[in-house]
């Protein structure tokens, strides 16, 4: 038998389905009661073998359509043979809606090349005599109920519907983790498919006497189950999602979860709650860009859902607590109309309705497209992401390492300066950043119907990068290299240091390491791709910058929660901070002070250039009083800045280096020279500028054997506001200024007395007590490397801090000796040399002083 139809007969058998309709133009219709909406056909006494799989699909039927299904008396199908079936109809209807599935094709390779195929015809027979045949073919009315990937059906959906998945959802069996990603799933477990779809009447003023099923007798048609539908609207077809605002019908303190939301004709996307929004209050905010708090919508008097339904759906509100249930027709609402419950009190409303797809331009201080951090907002306060980017971010460890952002209840987007968003029409509030340099932006627009273009110009406030400056975070990790630089160059920063690691058995960014920096277009924003290698006890350490063609390796030791189970203590960190200097790379000690076993050792034995400094706890926390005692021991680390980034709930460069180059051009080697001279400063959002006599940081003054008066100049800028600035000497404060309202700039200008061998630095903050206004994981703050004031024949020195350092050292030896997986005899030697030498060089140093 031949299986291709003429172009005569597709024409003449194919029966058209309504053209699409859209928000806006929905004929103005009397809503039907919800019982003459579909009439199921009871199939019982025509069901002649048992379905191979079952397709009940809960109390909503398929896809909204109530199917009478198979019965726990009866086999449950109609297998089409040589005989017509006919089931008695007796009524008008618009469209006859058919659950069924066909046999895979005949021929070898399947189905996929007898599209098309006629496999049956449904015959419409009127109340007058007259008939209309409807052709059923393969991958358009029907389709077989397992088949590859790609080939779906036309004009029939598969009998589980579609549904929304949450980030927070558990992973049910057989469901991958990048599944849950989407937010969208299947509903009912896998397997086979029954396929559904919805056949124009043409005559729908007429009575239908019956619907006859004829086949050619091959068996390869099976009909589940029939509906009517009397709406005019096509039933399986949905309007593009749409925000609804539902009015409670009670206020409460509580989550979004006591209250249902679900819709027959449709899908049900996310419903939420929306915290109190001022946009006015919001644009005049006094710490833009720094997210914003994660709070609850207390006493909220609105639920938002978003929907993609069947103009002809009912959409319902259920409150748990109290079983009630309100019910809203979509049709009017989707007109424009406040729609009040059928029954209770609340209300439904469509909200942004017009919408206009605008091309946006941001602009830097030069008028070229600026990257940057953006987010809009509606009136309400809902994120609205430019395209390319999440609704929701996901801000889980490893998770979400795409160019998004969460920062506390604030979202935001990654772009490069010029990208598309999909507005609502009219008010809109639109926040950019970049970096410390820039004004933040917070902006009230109004867009226009149809409006196409958006041009934002965002203000510099200083320009660090002519005056030699650099700024860089030493500490990323999971993004690729390309997002990286993307996100360097919208926060500012020309370097961005990609730590590839072992996480157990899990290796990250290791295929990126290549030696070489990627480089953005104008060669002022670098990603260089270098390791993190971890010891859990023992210490964690940045290895930065360094050449070769290999990455230096172990990247941990010592077994979890670094290494994998039973790995050995295969190297000290000292072995891996020389192989990093001898590759001409930057050996320093990540989030410091933790872990802290070795690092004292490495620290007495010069092994490290620099610390990078955390302010979780202000200028008190263990970080600061840490690297206070070693400088206050003598030993000169200058202070860096990185984010420890592991996901999207924290920015690159949140915690940054500035690192002054002076007349040098940039480069990963001139950066690494600078920070090896000391002229640095660590911050989380302020500029900080110190001199001592002239000296910058860094360099040295010379003194004499008595007191000596010390000229200090400080200078701090924020784009927040700041409240305190302060010198130390050796750890101490001996000059501030302080603003009690905050400022955006504060200066300082002062006579310090020093005496014998000391360092000075400065440091400034904002009120501890601001901390957690917003998203930003840290103390807006920013503190200097030291100035060195030096005394011939003298050497810094504190007594207690070397005690502390010597516990620490003690206890690495004594984990060595007892917890640890020892790798070969020669191996643990030579780790434990390193305490053992440390220790010998402290006590000296404490002989030397006077001290036993």
């Amino acid at each position: 038998m031949k299986n291709k139809l003429s172009r005569r007969d597709f024409v003449k058998n194919t029966v058209a389905l309504p053209s699409l309709t859209l928000i806006g133009e929905l004929p103005a219709a009397q809503v039907p009661p919800r019982e003459a909406i579909f009439t199921p056909i009871d199939l019982d006494p025509h069901f002649n073998v048992a379905a191979p799989f079952p397709i009940t699909s809960g109390s909503q039927g398929l896809w909204g359509i109530p199917f009478k299904l198979r019965s726990e008396r009866q086999a449950g199908m109609i297998l089409l043979g040589t005989a017509p079936v006919s089931i008695a109809i007796e009524q008008k209807a618009s469209y006859v809606c058919v659950c069924h599935f066909c046999a895979p094709g005949r021929q070898p390779t399947g189905a996929q090349e007898q599209v098309g195929e006629k496999l049956a015809e449904y015959v419409l027979v009127y109340a007058d005599g007259s008939e209309q045949r409807v052709p059923i073919r393969r991958r358009f009315e029907i389709q077989e109920p397992s088949g590859p990937w790609g080939q779906l059906p036309f004009a029939a959906r598969p009998h589980r519907k579609d549904i929304p998945r949450r980030l927070e959802n558990p992973l049910p069996s057989g469901l991958d983790w990048g599944d849950l990603q989407t937010e969208v799933g299947v509903e009912g477990p896998r397997g086979p498919t029954a396929w559904v779809c919805a056949l124009a009447n043409p005559h729908p003023d007429r009575a239908i006497r019956a619907l006859r099923l004829e086949s050619d007798g091959r068996g390869e048609v099976s009909v589940c189950g029939i509906t009517l539908g009397h709406d005019t609207e096509y039933p399986l077809r949905h309007v593009r999602l749409s925000q609804f605002r539902i009015t409670l019908p009670v206020s409460n303190s509580e989550s979004a979860e006591r209250w249902q939301v679900t819709v027959d004709l449709g899908i049900v996307g996310r419903t939420y709650l929306l915290p109190e929004f001022s946009g006015q209050e919001w644009v005049n905010a006094t710490r833009p860009g720094l997210g914003e708090p994660s709070r609850p919508a207390l006493l909220p008097a609105y639920l938002y859902a978003e929907v993609t339904a069947s103009p002809a759906a009912t959409l319902a509100l259920e409150d748990r607590e109290t079983k009630q249930k309100y019910e809203f027709p979509l049709r009017r609402a989707y007109l424009g109309e406040r729609v009040e419950a059928r029954v209770g009190q609340s209300r439904i409303e469509l909200i942004h309705s017009h919408k206009t797809w605008v091309h946006v331009k941001l602009l830097d201080a030069d008028g070229k497209p600026a990257p940057a951090r953006v987010r809009f907002l509606t009136p309400e306060g809902r994120y609205l992401p430019p395209y390319g980017h999440r609704s929701e971010v996901n801000s889980g460890f490893f998770q979400d390492y795409g160019a998004d952002l969460k920062l506390g209840g604030a979202n935001y987007a990654y772009v490069d300066g010029t990208f598309q968003v999909e507005l609502p029409v009219g008010e809109v509030y639109v926040e950019a950043t970049r970096g410390f340099d820039y004004e933040p932006l917070r902006q009230k627009l109004h867009v226009a119907e149809g409006q196409r273009e958006l041009t934002l110009a965002m203000r510099r406030t200083a320009n660090l990068r002519a005056q030699g400056w650099v700024t860089s975070d030493t500490h990323v990790h999971f993004l690729s290299p390309h997002t990286a630089l993307l996100e360097a160059r919208a926060e500012g920063l020309n370097l961005i240091h990609l730590l590839a690691s072992q996480w157990g058995d899990l290796f990250t960014n290791v295929g990126d390491y290549t030696g070489q920096p990627v480089v953005s277009a104008d060669g002022e924003a670098m990603v260089y791709v270098a390791t993190e290698n971890r010891q859990h006890l023992l210490g964690h350490l940045g290895l930065l910058g360094y050449r070769g063609d290999q990455p230096i390796q172990p990247f941990t030791t010592s077994g979890p929660n670094e290494s994998y189970l039973g790995d050995p203590a295969w190297t000290s960190l000292a072995e891996w901070a020389e192989a990093c200097r001898q590759r001409d790379g930057l050996a320093i000690s990540v989030h410091f002070p933790n872990p802290s076993c070795e690092i004292p050792a490495d620290i007495v034995l010069n092994k490290l250039d620099a610390v990078e400094l955390r302010y979780d706890g202000g200028f008190d926390a263990l970080s600061i009083r840490d690297w206070y005692k070693y400088l206050n021991c003598g030993y000169r680390l200058p202070a860096v800045g990185g984010t420890d980034k592991m996901s999207a709930g924290r920015a690159v460069g949140g915690l940054r280096t500035y690192a002054n180059l002076g007349q040098e051009p940039f480069s990963v080697d001139a950066w690494t020279r600078a920070v090896r001279r000391g002229n640095t400063f660590s911050s989380t959002g302020a500029l900080l500028f110190f001199r001592v006599e002239g000296k910058a940081p860094g360099q040295e003054i010379a003194l004499g054997a008595g007191e000596a008066t010390l000229e200090v100049e400080v200078e701090a800028q924020s784009f927040v506001p700041l409240h305190h600035l302060e010198v130390v000497l050796n750890g101490r404060v001996v000059a501030r200024a302080d603003d009690r309202a905050g400022a955006r700039t504060l200066r300082l200008r002062e006579s310090v007395k020093a005496s014998g061998p000391s360092w000075l630095a400065a440091r400034c903050s904002s009120a501890p007590e601001t901390r957690d206004y917003t998203g930003w994981p840290y103390l807006v703050a920013a503190h200097t490397s030291p100035v060195y004031c030096i005394v011939r024949g003298q050497t810094q020195f504190a007594p207690e801090a070397a005690a502390y350092f010597l516990t620490l050292i003690d206890g690495g030896l004594v984990w060595l000796d007892t917890l640890a997986t020892r790798p070969e005899p020669q191996r643990l030697a030579r780790i434990r040399q390193v305490f053992l030498e440390a220790r010998a060089k402290l006590h000296e140093r404490s002989q030397g002083h006077g001290h036993a």
